[in-house]
């Protein structure tokens, strides 16, 4: 079944080849037909629950979902969040809710693919937002600003974490902030977008909440234990975007490989030569390793296990997995390597992000050395 999923993905990506990819990085274009079709096949849908309309799939054979499309050419970024961001709706919201809002997702006719919790004060510190959302009757009032919230323009639905204790009032810094699901078509102008221009087209903005109002029924469960909502769904995010990281590794090998010995300099072919094998047979090797790490923490999390630190070591092999292929494929392209008709250059750059984001790699070896090798806590 496995080879089966990844061989319709590869089809359907045959259809956008880099040519579409790069056209749509130079005009910082959203990929709305690879998207739409991603959706009408179903893939976007697949962790949803069948009863939802959903293809019930597991987190393992989403990532190779997008493991595909990255190694395809592709940039699965445009679209993840469709995946995963809906596990806080699925895991902890009402069933109200769950049958309200899960099967138009999983049909395509709604988007969920902003997740706004990310604050300009706060970075990593998540317990440090100040975006507040005031319960005012039958409605909350929501007042302050995020940033690096991708897709927001091409998505009807979104995520948000905000405090509805100030962090002074409560006793675990924890503690104090809850989850809401925000229907961006009712918000009107009272919620700013601001596009944030980066080295990648990645559809990312800094939003400005000047006193939004959303009903009180747009609340995820319990009001003030948002934090430990956002974490179930971290997990699941880290795995896709690992596998986003595989699929980017196996790219830049594939790709280096096949140059590698094609291109002829001084009578050989380049790949006969042992400094051009080695660095990508070294990162072609560390992406067997990511896959296997991910392998490991999508059956945990598949199977409802702590996954915290097998989802959060993945990610952190594979991003470094990724941006070793693309340094090692730079090298064997050379100068055509910068060239955009290639599209190494571009893919490098989107390859480099995935080791400062959706966590910085240090924090991960952070969380490693204080909850799984018991050293004190640094920070």
């Amino acid at each position: 079944m496995e080879e089966q999923l990844r061989e319709a993905v590869r089809s359907l990506c045959r259809g956008y080849p880099e040519s579409y990819w790069g056209a749509l990085d130079r005009e910082r274009a959203y990929p709305e037909a690879f998207v739409r079709e991603l959706s009408e096949a179903g893939y976007l849908s697949c962790l949803i629950p069948e009863a939802f309309g959903g293809g019930g799939l597991g987190i393992r054979e989403a990532g190779i979902v997008l493991e595909e499309i990255n190694r395809s050419g592709g940039n699965a970024a445009a679209c993840h969040a469709q995946m995963y961001t809906m596990g806080t709706l699925l895991r902890h919201g009402s069933e109200e809710q769950k049958k309200r809002y899960l099967p138009e997702i999983a049909d395509g006719r709604l988007r969920l693919q902003a997740f706004a919790v990310t604050e300009p004060d706060a970075g990593s510190d998540t317990t440090s937002i100040s975006t507040f959302a005031a319960r005012e009757g039958d409605r909350y009032v929501v007042r302050g600003k995020k940033i690096f919230i991708s897709r927001v323009q091409h998505s009807d639905l979104m995520i948000l974490l905000a405090r509805t204790t100030r962090r002074a009032d409560v006793d675990r810094k924890t503690d104090g902030m809850s989850v809401f699901l925000v229907d961006l078509r009712n918000v009107g102008d009272r919620l700013r977008v601001q596009p944030v221009d980066t080295m990648i087209n990645h559809e990312t903005n800094e939003l400005f909440f000047d006193d939004v109002e959303i009903p009180s029924d747009a609340l995820i469960g319990e009001e003030g234990k948002g934090f430990a909502y956002i974490l179930s769904g971290m997990n699941a995010e880290r795995i896709l975007l690992a596998s986003e990281s595989i699929g980017d590794a196996l790219y830049f090998t594939d790709r280096a490989t096949r140059y590698a010995g094609e291109r002829t300099v001084f009578g050989r072919p380049i790949g006969q030569n042992q400094g051009v094998q080695f660095p990508v047979a070294g990162a072609y090797i560390r992406s067997r390793a990511a896959a296997a790490l991910r392998d490991q923490a999508a059956d945990l999390y598949d199977r409802a296990e702590p996954c915290g630190a097998e989802a959060n070591m993945c990610k952190l092999v594979a991003s470094e997995a990724a941006w070793e292929a693309a340094n090692a494929a730079m090298d064997v392209f050379g100068g055509y390597g910068l060239a955009e008709e290639y599209g190494i250059e571009r893919k490098f750059r989107e390859a480099r992000l995935y080791l400062v984001a959706p966590v910085s790699n240090n924090l991960v070896l952070s969380y490693v050395g204080q909850h799984v090798l018991g050293m004190p806590r640094s920070f």
